[in-house]
């Protein structure tokens, strides 16, 4: 984005991509002070009086010396989040696209992201370890991650995974009868969630394929979400859901390929798109 737009006055330049339809506002802060709070996430964001998107993702001279770049996660609601699967696969088609490299590392508040590029319009992210303890969720008391006490509706005793976010992931026979719109808000704000989560409906489809749906916290409804997709994963390894430890996972928006690796950490694959560039007033 650097070079590309000059910066008119107090106009500020950005760049809308998406992940399947998991769209973002990308600005850029790398070489000069810019002002985000709350409420101007929240007008950014807004379909009808903004750019509209999911998250703001706003980039920074990394701390890390060994990351090209520091994104910070803001989600449509103001709040921030503090990793974003498919905003980091996007990021660093930016990212490499300006340097010319064919892998880079992103530094985020959950840890350091390895993303290589992975064929045309195609990226990998490496999300790093699922943490799968109770505490490491977190949750507000200690209970089994592989069947919580939660229910709502037909939804009942999720997986619960931390991929850089609280995920709780709830298994269905047949993922179009659930209500996804009317029971994520409840589910994401139940007390058993200090951070609040988001919320997944997966359903198997086969051996290594599974349809998912996703609330995500402080977003709603999204048409596919990264770090979801690999929660869905990791918590189908663990339910004995699907054979191995990769699976092709189907979100609204399109196909996620993801692996959790024999070390514990998750990858994740799939395309990226620019849809446009502006300026915001």
């Amino acid at each position: 984005m650097r070079g590309h737009i000059k910066l008119i006055m107090s106009e500020l330049p950005f760049i809308k991509m998406h992940g399947l339809g998991n769209d973002f506002v990308i600005v850029d802060a790398r070489e000069g002070e810019i002002l985000l709070d709350a409420d101007r996430i929240r007008t950014i964001s807004n379909r009808r009086l903004g750019v509209g998107c999911d998250q703001v993702l706003e980039l920074r001279k990394p701390l890390k010396s060994s990351a090209e770049v520091f994104m910070r996660i803001w989600n449509a609601d103001g709040g921030q989040a503090e990793a974003c699967g498919n905003g980091a696969r996007c990021v660093a088609a930016m990212v490499m696209s300006e340097s010319g490299d064919s892998e880079t590392i992103i530094e985020t508040v959950a840890g350091l992201l390895k993303a290589e590029a992975a064929g045309t319009g195609k990226v990998k992210v490496y999300m790093g370890k699922a943490r799968t303890n109770w505490n490491e969720i977190p949750l507000s008391r200690e209970m089994d991650t592989l069947s919580l006490d939660l229910a709502a509706g037909v939804l009942k005793n999720p997986v619960a995974v931390n991929v850089g976010n609280p995920h709780a992931v709830f298994f269905v026979n047949n993922i179009e009868t659930v209500d996804i719109e009317e029971l994520g808000p409840g589910l994401e704000a139940d007390p058993l969630f200090p951070n609040r989560a988001n919320i997944g409906i997966a359903e198997i489809q086969g051996q290594n394929s599974i349809r998912l749906r996703v609330w995500e916290r402080g977003v709603g409804l999204t048409n596919a979400c990264g770090s979801g997709a690999c929660a869905s994963v990791v918590a189908a390894v663990r339910r004995t859901l699907i054979t191995g430890r990769s699976a092709t996972v189907v979100l609204d928006g399109g196909a996620l390929e993801v692996d959790w690796l024999d070390d514990g950490q998750v990858c994740m694959t799939g395309p990226v798109s620019t849809s446009f560039m502006g300026l915001l007033a």
